[in-house]
């Protein structure tokens, strides 16, 4: 059944928000339109235009027999900025000072609109490298992982630090917090990654690196490689941390329990 050029476009544009890095032929926007392949081709014309000037990502074309359409999430750099800033003013608010010196999160971490927003502003930052999979530890940072996992189009793998019998075979690896200093240990089903995959670590929160590290060791136990580390919020942190090579969308700079402030600033991720 043939539908008006509107309704055509506005369906079109969300089937390919709903499917990204998904390869869609032409043919099966024919066959769901009932349109020509040429009236097919000036639409997404239309749809790639609007997407580039709002930043709201890349529509590829692939040609030949087997090509299609392939739309790759993205975001601007400025809207990218003004979420962080947003993010940095409400985490600085004195109510989330917990005791010990930690932050409240779980809040901005369960607002839907908020997460996916997140999810894609890490997602952005690997467009264009080939990513198999995305892991986080079993904490906050699943959602965060979602959130990536979807933007990309791949699946999240969570590691535990506790066996579940459910997990069937666990590889695990020993590794000290870079904190504490403890040894701790972490486990991952061995049906969670293929061996050689291209792995994204995600994760909630940092401060001596050393669950981070943790998953990097799991990586290697995998034979797959890292492809890099991104965390929601870093802390500042006296000693060394084990990992250097990461970004971080926020940094909790400075968090004083007498007077109950939190300083919060952009993170490392604009300066890669």
């Amino acid at each position: 059944m043939k539908v008006r050029r509107s309704e055509r476009l506005i369906d079109m544009t969300q089937y390919l928000l709903e499917h990204p890095r998904t390869l869609i032929s032409l043919t099966f926007f024919v066959k769901r339109y009932g349109a020509a392949k040429s009236s097919i081709s000036e639409d997404l014309g239309i749809v790639k235009k609007t997407f580039h000037e709002r930043g709201t990502g890349i529509l590829e074309t692939i040609a030949g027999a087997a090509g299609g359409v392939q739309f790759i999430p993205s975001i601007s750099e400025e809207e990218a900025h003004a979420t962080i800033l947003s993010l940095c003013d409400r985490l600085s608010e004195s109510d989330r000072l917990l005791p010990g010196g930690y932050v409240y999160l779980s809040d901005l971490l369960g607002e839907p609109s908020l997460l996916r927003k997140i999810g894609q502003i890490i997602a952005a930052k690997y467009k264009d490298q080939e990513i198999d999979a995305v892991m986080t530890v079993a904490t906050k940072g699943v959602p965060i992982a979602q959130a990536v996992s979807y933007h990309l189009n791949v699946p999240f793998v969570i590691v535990r630090r506790d066996s579940k019998i459910t997990e069937g075979s666990t590889v695990s690896v020993n590794y000290v917090s870079g904190s504490s200093q403890r040894i701790e240990k972490m486990e991952l089903s061995k049906r969670s990654l293929k061996r050689g995959s291209r792995v994204l670590v995600v994760d909630d929160f940092m401060k001596g690196g050393g669950t981070v590290n943790g998953m990097t060791g799991l990586i290697e136990e995998f034979e797959a490689e890292l492809v890099g580390i991104t965390v929601f919020a870093e802390s500042s942190f006296s000693g060394r941390r084990v990992v250097d090579d990461y970004q971080s969308l926020l940094c909790v700079e400075e968090v004083d329990t007498h007077t109950k402030t939190i300083k919060v600033v952009p993170g490392t991720y604009f300066d890669k």
